[in-house]
């Protein structure tokens, strides 16, 4: 006897590499950044209702790996994402992701997907979102320092949700920046490349910090940075790993996602442990100020947080609907009787 068909309630869709990218370039990379930043915004606005733990991380010499899961009593989401700074001289990416949504009601699974890309497209978004509440008004250009995997995500938010028309970029490795001209230069934005970090922040009204080396680095000295800017330091997102050197922090009034994860791996492990900080939810939601001044230094202290994920995954699960751009996983074991999972192991032979 040959087992029984499984029920529908048993597939569930995966979004594969290949799908993730035919789904971006359907909706459009800079209406899906925009869409992204205003459904991650939303749950910023709900954070109360979300369980909220620091990422569960296996720290290594090479690297590390780490769970992120979140709840907002309805639904539940994990990400697993690595960070492997080594892994580019192997032509490895150095950040590698998948995530799952599962109903809380049944605790079945509704989605699997890769997150490699969606996570890149989640934090610009992130970014975005931030900017558009700290960043000087009618900002118009950007520096990014660290022209990596990152990089033109970042620009193309900043441009589809700020109205960014300039970015001017550093690397340490030209071939980094000349790769991101390359990628973007169909986009419509000024391009500036630049031989310094120094060179790039000039006039710059929005700075991005996206470097990749797992040490405590100084990408921005204090001289550097002057008054009216505002910061998004996205690369800092373990312990030992830095961007900024800590007198710019004194200088700023700096805005975080979720601060007993921030303090262990942003800019701030830097800094004493009642060092002033706001959570950006609570600027999002109007509970406390963003920028209050044309010459107020803003930074936005960014690790990564498990709810921008959720958001990310359920944006995906709902843009899926009407489409084909996913397979169907039979990972449930469904048998007719559920107190019977042997009996269906059974009748499968």
């Amino acid at each position: 006897m040959t087992a029984p068909l499984p029920s529908e309630k048993a597939f569930i869709p995966f979004v594969s590499v290949e799908n993730m990218m035919r789904l971006v370039h359907h909706v459009g990379i800079e209406t899906m950044l925009v869409e992204l930043t205003d459904a991650i915004e939303a749950d910023f606005r709900r954070w109360d209702l979300f369980d909220k733990t620091p990422r569960v991380a296996s720290h290594s010499h090479d690297g590390v790996i780490e769970l992120m899961p979140t709840s907002d009593g309805a639904v539940y989401s994990f990400k697993y994402v690595n960070g492997h700074p080594k892994n580019m001289a192997q032509g490895l990416q150095t950040v590698t992701a998948f995530g799952l949504l599962a109903e809380v009601s049944t605790g079945y699974p509704v989605l699997l997907t890769e997150m490699t890309l969606l996570t890149a497209l989640r934090t610009a978004a992130t970014s975005a979102m931030a900017a558009r509440h700290l960043a000087p008004a009618n900002a118009r250009r950007l520096a990014l320092i660290g022209n990596g995997a990152q990089a033109e995500f970042q620009a193309l938010a900043m441009k589809a949700v700020l109205g960014i028309e300039e970015v001017r970029l550093y690397d340490i490795d030209p071939k980094a920046t000349e790769k991101t001209v390359r990628n973007l230069g169909k986009t419509g934005l000024r391009l500036v490349p630049c031989t310094s970090a120094q060179a790039a922040i000039e006039g710059a009204d929005i700075i991005t910090t996206c470097t990749a080396d797992k040490q405590f680095a100084t990408i921005l000295t204090d001289n550097m940075v002057g008054a009216g800017v505002h910061i998004n330091a996205i690369g800092g997102d373990c312990p030992g790993k830095t961007e900024l050197h800590r007198d710019i922090l004194l200088r700023a009034d700096t805005f975080v996602e979720y601060p007993p994860q921030t303090r262990i791996e942003g800019e701030i492990q830097q800094m004493d442990p009642d060092y002033p900080i706001t959570e950006l939810w609570q600027v999002v939601a109007g509970q406390a100020q963003g920028r209050s001044s044309e010459r107020q230094i803003t930074l936005f202290d960014s690790v990564g947080f498990a709810i921008e994920d959720f958001s990310a995954l359920r944006y995906v699960r709902e843009k899926l609907k009407g489409t084909d751009y996913f397979q169907k996983l039979d990972i449930i074991a469904d048998p007719d009787d559920p107190r019977d999972l042997f009996g269906m192991l059974l009748r499968a032979g």
